[in-house]
Formats: C-alpha cells, sequence, structure tokens
C-alpha cells in the first residue's frame, strides 16, 4: 500500500469515527495574532501556517483557536468503500485532540494551491484548493483537495465559522477549474 493510500485509509477512519460532543472551546487567553486575523488573506494564511510544521515540532494551538468563532466547526468528509459518503464533525478542540498527534509526529505541510471566494453581505464563502505534503521540500504533495471555508468579520476583525474540507480520490479528481 503506498502512501497516499495509507494517508486516505487514515482519513476515511477519521472521517468515519463517531465524536462525542464536547465542550466548546474557550478563546484563547493571549488573543489573537492581530496580523492573523487582520484580512480575509491573512486568517487563510495563518490556518495554513498553524497546522504546518516538520515531524518533532509542536503547533501553536492557542493560535489556532483564536481564529475560530465560538462554536466554530471543521468537518471531514470521506467516502466509505461502500460508496457512501461519511462525514465527521469536529469543535477545534476535537480537531486538536484528534490529528495534532499525527501532525506533531509526522510532519505536515499543507498549503494552498487556488482559491475562489464568493461574498453576500456577511456571508464569505472560499473554495481554498490545497495539496499537502510530509515535508516542506516533498517534490510531489501526497494529498490535495479542498477546503470550504467560512468567514465572518465582525467589523473588528475575521472569523473563521467552519472548515468544511474532501481530499481528491481516483475517483473523484480536482476538476481543473478549482487548481485555477
Amino acid at each position: 500500500m503506498n502512501l497516499f493510500h495509507r494517508v486516505a485509509a487514515v482519513a476515511l477512519a477519521l472521517a468515519s469515527a463517531v465524536v462525542p460532543a464536547g465542550a466548546e472551546q474557550p478563546q484563547s487567553p493571549s488573543g489573537p495574532r492581530a496580523a492573523d486575523t487582520a484580512s480575509m488573506d491573512a486568517i487563510l494564511a495563518a490556518l495554513y501556517d498553524v497546522i504546518s510544521g516538520p515531524a518533532g515540532q509542536k503547533r501553536d494551538w492557542d493560535r489556532m483557536r483564536a481564529l475560530f468563532v465560538d462554536g466554530g466547526r471543521l468537518i471531514a468528509i470521506g467516502k466509505k468503500p461502500t460508496g457512501e459518503f461519511v462525514q465527521r464533525m469536529m469543535t477545534v478542540e476535537d480537531y486538536i485532540r484528534t490529528s495534532g498527534p499525527f501532525l506533531e509526529e509526522k510532519g505536515f505541510f499543507e498549503r494552498e494551491i487556488a482559491r475562489r471566494v464568493e461574498k453576500f453581505g456577511g456571508v464569505v464563502h472560499v473554495f481554498s484548493t490545497y495539496d499537502g505534503r510530509i515535508k516542506a521540500d516533498d517534490p510531489k504533495p501526497f494529498v490535495r483537495g479542498v477546503n470550504s471555508i467560512q468567514l465572518m468579520n465582525d467589523g473588528k476583525r475575521w472569523w473563521i465559522v467552519t472548515v468544511y474540507w474532501q481530499a481528491e480520490s481516483p475517483d473523484n479528481p480536482l476538476p481543473d477549474e478549482y487548481l485555477k
């Protein structure tokens, strides 16, 4: 089984798991980095940056907590071998608890490779195409997909409301329009 298939199997297992309802995450006691939330570009860059890093590097989880509104969610979608789509809905704390150890132990670098933005009033929807690598200098990504990110600006700063994603698969390749 190659690395792509192992990662796909792990992603599907994570997406298939049932997560018990947890307590809402607190806002970071140190507050957000003002630069992280000053613009839509900045908050998206901070989201990718905070989960990325080499093996053995602790992530700044307080920084991640500070990007999300209270009650913000991360939702992974995957496809079972039966063809049924399943989702795994997580609070920020659930994500930190379940994905944090893998990211810190194995290393992970995710970057945005294309973006589409739709806005209406206070609703901002970003289709952010990504690729992921275990090491920053890996010649090819082991995973690609789309992050559907909902944002809001409360007049003072930007907030992430939801990150909903699906990885590319052999039977569901990324279309050209999401790679531009």
